[in-house]
C-alpha cells in the first residue's frame, strides 16, 4: 500500500499588513510534503464566507482540496491571523476565537481517511478548544498510522494538562527550545537530560528540538542526532518549522538515515527563512547550495 499523510488542523489566512497569505502550521506541512512529492490529505474546516471560499480555492489550486475532508462550518467564521514581525524578523501571531476550525467534526470521513493513513500529524492550536480536540483524540483512538505531534505552541491557546494529553498519543514529537523548556519538568540537566527524561514520562519513539538558527537535535530508539544548522540572511521565519517537520516526516517515511534527515531538514527549514511567506517554491540549486555551505 502506498504512504499516505494525514495532515490534520487549521487552515487560516496570514495578515501580514494588507499582505494575506494562506497558513495554518497543519496545512503548510502538507504543502511541503506535497512538494517532496509525498502522498498527503489534508483536514480542516472553514467557514461560508468568502474567506472560506478562497482558502478552498487556494486548496484546489495546490490540490490538497478534498471535498470530505475540508468540512463547511455554517456560522464560525474563517480565520484571519494578523503576524507581526520583531526586529529579528520573528513572528508573532494575534488569533481570533472561536473560528470555524475549532468546530471541526468527527464524521465517518475524516475516520476512514485516518484509518488508511501511514502518518497522522497534528498540533496544539486546532485543539484549543473540546469540539476539535474531542475529533483529534477520537481519530488518534482510530488509526493505526504513526502519529506526528507538532507541538507548535501559540500562547494563550493552549494549556500543559492538553498538550501533555496529545503528546502521550505521539509517536513522533518536535517542538522548539522554548517549547521544550515549558514542557519538560523537573530537570535543571542539559537539553539531552531533559530529552530523555521526557521520553521516560511519554515512552515516544522520536523526540525533535528545533533550535532556530542553531539547527535541531534529536533522540531517536536511544540515540542521539544532532545538526548545528545552516546560515542564511533571513526574511522571516514564519513556515520554516513547518518546511522541516515535512521533510523529516519525508525522510521517515524513506527509511533514511536519522543524521542525512536532520541535514535535509535543516537546510530545507534555511531555505524557507531565507524566503517570505510560509510555502515558497523550492529552488533547488539553493537548498543544494545550503547543504554545502559552511554551517553554523
Amino acid at each position: 500500500m502506498r504512504n499516505k499523510v494525514l495532515c490534520f488542523g487549521e487552515v487560516l489566512w496570514d495578515a501580514f499588513g494588507e499582505e494575506k497569505k494562506a497558513g495554518g502550521a497543519p496545512m503548510n506541512v502538507a504543502r511541503h510534503l506535497a512538494q517532496q512529492h509525498v502522498s498527503v490529505v489534508f483536514a480542516s474546516r472553514v467557514g461560508k464566507d468568502e474567506s472560506g471560499k478562497g482558502l478552498i480555492n487556494f486548496l484546489k489550486e495546490n490540490k490538497l482540496y478534498t471535498a470530505n475532508l475540508i468540512q463547511k462550518d455554517n456560522t464560525l467564521p474563517t480565520c484571519e491571523v494578523t503576524v507581526e514581525l520583531d526586529e529579528k524578523n520573528q513572528a508573532t501571531y494575534i488569533i481570533p476565537e472561536p473560528v470555524s476550525w475549532d468546530n471541526i467534526q468527527s464524521d465517518k470521513n475524516l475516520l476512514e481517511e485516518a484509518k488508511t493513513a501511514t502518518i497522522v500529524v497534528f498540533g496544539s492550536l486546532a485543539s484549543r478548544g473540546k469540539t476539535t480536540r474531542d475529533t483529534l483524540l477520537n481519530m488518534l483512538e482510530e488509526t493505526p498510522a504513526l502519529k506526528v505531534f507538532d507541538v507548535n505552541l501559540r500562547a494563550p491557546h493552549y494549556t500543559v494538562a492538553d498538550i501533555e494529553t496529545l503528546a502521550a498519543r505521539a509517536n513522533i514529537i518536535k517542538m522548539n527550545e522554548e517549547e521544550a523548556e515549558l514542557l519538560i519538568h523537573g530537570s535543571n540537566g542539559l537539553l539531552r537530560e531533559k530529552m530523555v527524561e521526557f521520553q521516560k514520562k511519554y515512552h515516544t519513539q522520536t523526540i525533535c528540538v528545533t533550535r532556530g538558527e542553531n539547527g535541531a537535535i534529536v533522540w531517536h530508539n536511544h540515540e542521539f542526532f544532532e545538526h548545528p544548522g545552516f546560515s542564511v540572511e533571513v526574511a522571516d521565519t514564519v513556515g520554516a518549522g513547518d518546511a522541516f517537520l515535512a521533510t523529516f516526516i519525508a525522510g521517515i517515511i524513506e527509511k533514511q538515515p536519522m543524521q542525512k534527515i536532520l541535514v535535509d531538514a535543516c537546510a530545507i527549514g534555511s531555505f524557507v527563512a531565507s524566503k517570505r511567506g510560509a510555502n515558497p517554491v523550492y529552488v533547488r540549486d539553493e537548498i543544494t547550495g545550503i547543504k554545502e555551505s559552511v554551517q553554523v
